[in-house]
């Protein structure tokens, strides 16, 4: 996905503006590139094709060439294997190939753990009211996790934030993200408006309407 424009991050933060006017809930978008470095795909896939490449060079070798095997191959052999490794750790370093090498559950774990480190980080659990609630999009798992803090999450049914959720993925599918997150947004402050209104007294902006963006 490309990286939003400064007219694109101006719709989000209306959105927000606005959706934060009929409630005392705090919406904080954020979108990351991944959750996670997944080092382990690149020695997955490291592993995987220097198995292949060895398995598909000794049955070769003892086969196919005429002259059968011999120990003067065995260095060629090795430093194909090396040279295996290597590129099967720069393909593990791929959005796509992470993706088929690892798990969803574990995929889930990690984007669940970045939208609960990004919470604390960016201040969510710090206002007045406990409702502060975090949309974090993360790219390369493709997912969208919401984290609400106890003074909202307690008060909507159990499942609540499943529509926010398949909304912005099926928008970032189809190549809408903007519209869909400011979507999003605008269902979420409906739906907080309905939990914790912002009633007649003050109703302070203690978060920054912004999209955060980090690496």
């Amino acid at each position: 996905m490309k990286p939003f424009t400064d007219i694109e991050r101006e719709r989000i933060r209306i959105a927000v503006q606005q959706a934060e006017s009929i409630t005392k809930g705090e919406i904080v978008p954020m979108i990351v590139p991944a959750s996670a470095l997944y080092r382990e795909a690149s020695y997955r896939m490291g592993f995987m094709l220097a198995l292949l490449v060895l398995a598909l060079l000794l049955t070769i070798e003892i086969y196919w060439l005429p002259w059968g095997w011999h120990a003067g191959n065995a260095g060629w052999l090795l430093l194909a294997v090396v040279v295996a490794y290597g590129f099967g750790q720069w393909l593990g370093r791929i959005p796509e190939v992470i993706r088929l090498v690892t798990s969803r559950e574990r995929m889930a774990h990690k984007v669940t753990l970045r939208a609960e480190q990004a919470f604390y980080k960016h201040g969510l659990h710090n206002t007045k009211g406990r409702t502060g609630i975090l949309i974090l999009i993360s790219l390369l798992e493709r997912r969208v996790h919401v984290l609400a803090d106890k003074g909202l999450n307690d008060r909507v049914p159990s499942g609540t934030w499943d529509g926010l959720v398949s909304g912005i993925t099926d928008g970032i599918r189809m190549g809408q993200a903007t519209d869909a997150i400011c979507e999003a947004i605008a269902k979420c402050g409906i739906l907080l408006g309905r939990v914790s209104p912002a009633g007649s007294g003050d109703n302070p902006n203690e978060l920054p309407d912004t999209l955060i963006q980090e690496s």
